[in-house]
């Protein structure tokens, strides 16, 4: 059991301490604001509350340690079978940005139909445009298109009733294809992603990063996509290689890009992406909103509630 523990917050930029303490809980609490800093102090650490910082090292710094929260979905970077070794209880923060990313797929679309973007870049010049005589100039609309949704967990669940409601024809791809979510007009297995490109509109990836899904979007499946559709990638950036979908982007293969993940991250400024029309970046953002802190805090507390009374099963266990 857990009792009262010391519990050390550990990122560059979210407040878990403060929303922590807001609750009242049990637990003497602090925050590290640098990996230098996490590091010098891990030693008094029973519970541990990060994301990016880890490493494996972290095991010999911290002789105390109990449990390990991830505040983000992902964990890809964590070594589980170590932490199964040695003991310490693991779980991460899924499903507190289900709404926020699975909104943010939405606004990336909207904005790339719509072409928001590109009505900022005119506002920022004070530039008037007049009536659009080319057809394929304007603004598009929504309704009756087709979005294949890779990965139909929480957020790509969310996705597909937002695009319902938009009168968009949702076409899904996950492993367990026994349900077929609301919002989704039919379900097919990973198999099937490459048959289905032709008949998308919107190709939206809301899916964990694995061996499976690494490089998913490359070169084939581009040129298999209509010249007038695009792209939302709130997954994961290795999910799309970057390579095949700056060609596709310049070349006219696709019609535009809507990317919150990139690989690697911070997006290098090197990267074409940043000057193509067609594309809109946002920094991996998809997720975070003034709720993120209170989010993570009600899945730690639980958590911690039933550590404290022994018990085994934790909200998004992973160790």
């Amino acid at each position: 059991m857990l009792q009262n523990p010391t519990i050390q917050f550990a990122h560059p930029a979210y407040q878990m301490q403060a929303a922590f303490e807001r609750r009242d809980l049990p637990g003497k609490t602090f925050q590290t604001w640098t990996l230098e800093e996490t590091l010098s102090r891990l030693g008094e650490a029973e519970v541990l509350v990060l994301s990016g910082y880890w490493q494996n090292t972290f095991f010999d710094a911290a002789p105390n340690l109990a449990y390990v929260h991830v505040c983000a979905a992902g964990y890809d970077r964590y070594d589980i079978s170590a932490f199964t070794e040695r003991g310490i209880r693991l779980a991460n923060s899924s499903g507190v940005n289900v709404n926020a990313v699975g909104d943010h797929a939405m606004a990336l679309l909207l904005s790339l139909t719509r072409q928001l973007h590109l009505a900022r870049d005119r506002q920022l010049r004070r530039e008037w445009r007049g009536v659009v005589g080319d057809i394929r100039r304007r603004e598009d609309e929504l309704e009756g298109k087709t979005m294949l949704i890779y990965g139909l967990g929480a957020i790509g669940g969310r996705l597909a009733r937002l695009a319902q409601a938009f009168g968009l024809r949702v076409l899904g791809i996950r492993r367990n294809t026994a349900k077929v979510p609301d919002g989704v007009e039919a379900l097919h297995a990973p198999a099937a992603f490459l048959d289905l490109l032709g008949e998308a509109d919107v190709v939206a990836l809301t899916c964990p990063l694995t061996d499976e899904t690494r490089g998913l979007v490359g070169a084939e499946a581009l040129a298999r996509m209509k010249p007038t559709a695009y792209v939302i990638n709130v997954a994961r950036g290795p999910v799309v290689d970057e390579q095949a979908m700056v060609a596709a982007l310049e070349g006219g293969g696709i019609a535009g890009a809507g990317l919150d993940v990139f690989d690697p991250e911070p997006l290098p400024e090197t990267s074409k992406l940043w000057s193509l029309e067609n594309a809109i970046i946002t920094p991996h953002s998809g997720g975070e909103t003034r709720r993120y802190e209170e989010n993570v805090i009600d899945i730690l507390a639980e958590n911690l509630a039933r550590l404290s009374r022994g018990e085994k099963n934790l909200i998004n266990q992973i160790a």
